[in-house]
């Protein structure tokens, strides 16, 4: 009977860290984005480099807290023992719970703000793919109210919490406010607080990041005049939609449609537009936007590319969708005082520009690669495996060429999302407890995603959504079969859908509200109004110019067959 030996293979590593009690100081490759010297001038300008060295140096507390973020399930001994795993013949102190929690405290907030504050800004270079527009590196505001925070005394006193339709939230939420890059989706500032405080007011704190190579995209949350004056102020230029409760006035109308305007003192240009999304399986949903901005020549920046444009401004809902489902996880916070959510928050968000620093760099890396199509799931998991590794903290050999794109950014490569897909779907409610409605009555849009192929762009030429008004003056003629109805004691009841085109015909050039309509015909259930006002326009008995706006559905002939001065039909091929 033959036997064969068992056979071993020993597998060697070499790596290279910082010597001593500073090792455990590390981010894996993450390291490269947030270097050593970075870290410890940040400490020394923040006055928090201890005055003892000791087992827990305070470069490896701000190397720590980063790790927080980055491993956001584990507790504060499980992130250590990441940091530490690939050490162990180091002989490296173990420290308890309380040990690295009195680490947090020594090293306090100041250096992880300075340190966010430095790594924050455009990532792009020009060349790269849809980070510009023209001349103009695109930006977006908008924040996120949905970072859940644990409900201790300390945190309460300082966010409060949220009333809900059914009750107040179970955790008390803070108010993070981004500028964000919409080519690569990084941070170029950020402020965060109570929620009370307001969108707008926490917008102006960041405005003073504009500069006039900046193109800022709003919706119609920071649409203030204030707000607008001040990005204005800046030499930023800017596009943003408006409520429909405005009403610019007209000053001079301009050859693609649109018409000049001022919004408080800052003179703009008005585009206001029905927009109709073709899905693929032959749906149509429209709806009405107004759009404000001070790119004022027509020639140069058509409408239809101007509304086109707008859609950029999503990109910040993926920026937050990547901070608080994919890096934080959807988890509460950990810190139960307002000083350590500060010091929580501005490390989380170090390490979201860090991994977007690998991600835009790997994308350039390649000559026309979007950097859209990067995954940040890719990037968070490679960079997680660095760090239990301890991988690419300092090059090996100093003298070899700079690897820029690293084992996280050769993954990202490998790993490329396809090209975009143009998709439309109802924004939905998760939360079982919400102050949102599941679904809004009037929202055509499908529940499940749909893939968008084409778009309808219908640019109206110096109008304006005309202001509430009372039920229009009936012709004569109308009064007297009114009359005649009233004195026929045999005449049958008529419909409310007979009653609202009548209404309608009345005055085809007028659009109506839906509590308008249920005003003048003294109809008391407004929901149930609604929704019948909304299967009318999907049937095309009448037309939704906007969310809960409706007029006369004009014939055929005029929607394909719009002269120029009544308006200018685009037509955009978004085919997938």
């Amino acid at each position: 009977m033959r036997t064969d030996s068992a056979t071993t293979t020993t597998l060697t590593r070499t790596l290279t860290v910082a010597g001593g009690v500073f090792a455990p100081g590390h981010l894996g490759e993450l390291t490269q984005h947030l270097p050593f010297e970075l870290v410890d001038a940040v400490l020394e300008d923040t006055g928090k480099i201890q005055r003892r060295l000791r087992n827990l140096p305070s470069r490896v507390g701000v190397y720590f807290v980063l790790a927080l973020g980055l491993f956001p399930e584990l507790g504060y001994v499980g992130v250590w023992g990441k940091l530490v795993a690939a050490l162990e013949q180091l002989g490296l102190p173990r420290p308890c719970e309380k040990a690295l929690r009195d680490l947090r405290r020594r090293v306090g907030v100041a250096p992880l703000r300075a340190l966010f504050e430095i790594v924050a800004g455009p990532l792009a270079q020009p060349a790269t793919p849809g980070a510009r527009y023209r001349r103009w590196r695109t930006v977006a505001f908008d924040g996120c109210s949905s970072i859940k925070v644990p409900d201790a005394e300390r945190n309460r006193s300082w966010l409060g919490k949220i009333k809900h339709r059914l009750g107040w939230a179970g955790y008390p939420t803070v108010m993070l406010m981004t500028l964000v890059e919409t080519g690569t989706r990084g941070l170029l500032g950020a402020v965060f607080g109570p929620a009370t405080t307001g969108e707008s007011r926490y917008a102006r704190r960041l405005c003073a990041l504009l500069g006039a190579d900046m193109l800022v995209l709003a919706d119609r949350a920071f649409d203030g005049n204030d707000l607008l004056a001040a990005v204005a102020g800046r030499g930023a230029q800017f596009l943003v939609r408006l409520k429909s409760t405005r009403r610019p006035p007209l000053a001079a109308r301009l050859c693609d449609g649109s018409f000049l305007s001022k919004v408080g003192e800052v003179v703009v240009r008005i585009i206001d537009a029905d927009i109709t999304v073709i899905c693929a399986d032959g749906t149509k949903i429209t709806g009405r936007y107004r759009l404000a901005t001070t790119l004022l020549d027509p020639r140069r920046d058509r409408a239809a590319a101007l509304i086109r444009l707008y859609h950029e401004r999503w990109e910040i809902e993926s920026a937050y969708l990547a901070l608080r489902h994919t890096l934080l996880g959807g988890r509460v916070l950990r810190s139960g005082d307002p000083i350590g959510l500060e010091q929580e928050l501005w490390a989380l968000l170090t390490v979201y520009q860090a991994l977007r620093m690998a991600m835009v760099a790997a994308a350039e890396s390649v000559p026309g690669t979007d950097p859209d199509r990067a995954c940040f799931t890719i990037a968070m998991q490679t960079a997680r495996d660095q760090v239990i590794l301890a991988s690419g903290v300092l090059p090996a050999d100093p003298a070899a060429p700079v690897d820029l794109v690293g084992v996280i950014g050769r993954a990202i490569l490998d790993g490329l999302l396809p090209p975009r897909r143009p998709r439309i779907s109802v924004r939905k409610v998760k939360s079982p407890i919400s102050r949102y409605h599941a679904r809004p009555q009037d929202d055509e849009r499908p529940l499940t995603s749909q893939n968008v192929v084409g778009v309808l762009v219908v640019v109206h030429e110096g109008q304006t959504i005309p202001p509430p008004l009372s039920a229009p003056p009936q012709p004569p003629e109308q009064e007297q079969e009114q009359e005649q109805e009233q004195a026929d004691d045999t005449q049958p009841a008529t419909s409310r859908k007979d009653q609202v085109l009548a209404l309608l015909r009345a005055d085809p050039g007028r659009s109506w509200r839906g509590r308008e309509l249920a005003q003048v015909l003294r109809i008391a259930n407004l929901n149930s109004f609604c929704v019948q006002l909304s299967q009318w326009a999907s049937k095309g008995l009448i037309y939704k110019i906007a969310p809960a706006v409706y007029a006369l559905t004009p014939p055929a002939a005029s929607i394909n067959g719009l002269s120029p001065a009544e308006t200018t039909q685009l037509t955009m091929a978004l085919m997938a």
